[in-house]
């Protein structure tokens, strides 16, 4: 697998007390689920890796360019799809307005933008609603919108926070396959939905008081399950048995 990012000795933090400390990880194409509790990092860890927030301290490579200044911080997004928790957008913008500019935003060539956004829009389902405005979508399609903006294009590095809030179950299904169809990208799924992971994921990152306490394939992550660990499936007793190892509540 292709290495796509990198970060070494990264340091982020918004005050005294850093958030993250040192920390180091590579990620490769296919998906890498990140879980963690609240407060864990992994917001501060997605938006570094976006380029959104400089690091305190550390380096940090995608695609093999070292982003060390604000130049060179746009070059990289070019080929990085960033889908907040929270999202902005213009609420009389419709759907292929709002994915045609974002498109624009990340240098999309202009021959292939208009396709590009059609194509984002109809992986996400959305085409009856692509001149429908922004501010008339329900919860969930606002949802698979962001999404949209953060595939149109097909950058290689595509960071997701919390993708599947406000997705009924159907739509998560489809999302699942959405990912799965995302050939040669490197994609970072922060989500507490350890069944995601389960589902989709080719590896898997546990993550507290910004480190990792855990990074390998899922399997690995069952292997670790205590019996006695809340949790409905072996793969969420296997992350709650990692959580109580390092001194996290488990309940």
């Amino acid at each position: 697998m292709e290495i796509v990012a990198r970060a070494s000795g990264l340091v982020q933090g918004y005050g005294q007390r850093p958030v993250i400390d040192g920390l180091d990880i590579e990620i490769s194409t296919g998906v890498l689920g990140l879980l963690g509790p609240n407060g864990a990092g992994k917001t501060t860890l997605l938006r570094t890796l976006a380029s959104v927030a400089p690091p305190v301290a550390g380096r940090i490579e995608v695609l093999g360019q070292s982003v060390e200044s604000e130049s060179t911080a746009r070059r990289v997004r070019r080929d990085i799809g960033y889908l907040p928790q929270d999202f902005g957008y213009y609420p009389n913008f419709s759907v292929y307005d709002f994915v045609r500019y974002c498109a624009w935003l990340r240098e999309v060539p202009k021959k292939e933008a208009d396709a590009a956004t059609r194509h984002a829009v109809a992986s996400v389902g959305l085409e009856k609603q692509s001149k429908a405005k922004m501010k008339s979508l329900s919860g969930g399609m606002l949802r698979r919108a962001g999404i949209a903006t953060a595939i149109v294009g097909s950058p290689k590095l595509v960071l997701l926070d919390e993708p599947t809030v406000g997705l009924d179950p159907a739509q998560r299904l489809e999302f699942r396959g959405l990912i799965r169809s995302l050939q040669d990208t490197a994609i970072v799924l922060s989500t507490h939905l350890v069944e995601d992971v389960a589902a989709i994921c080719d590896d898997t990152a546990v993550m507290s008081d910004g480190r990792f306490l855990f990074r390998g394939v899922p399997d690995e992550l069952v292997a670790l399950a205590n019996p006695d660990a809340p949790g409905d499936s072996a793969l969420e007793r296997g992350y709650m048995t990692v959580l109580n190892s390092n001194g996290m509540p488990v309940a």
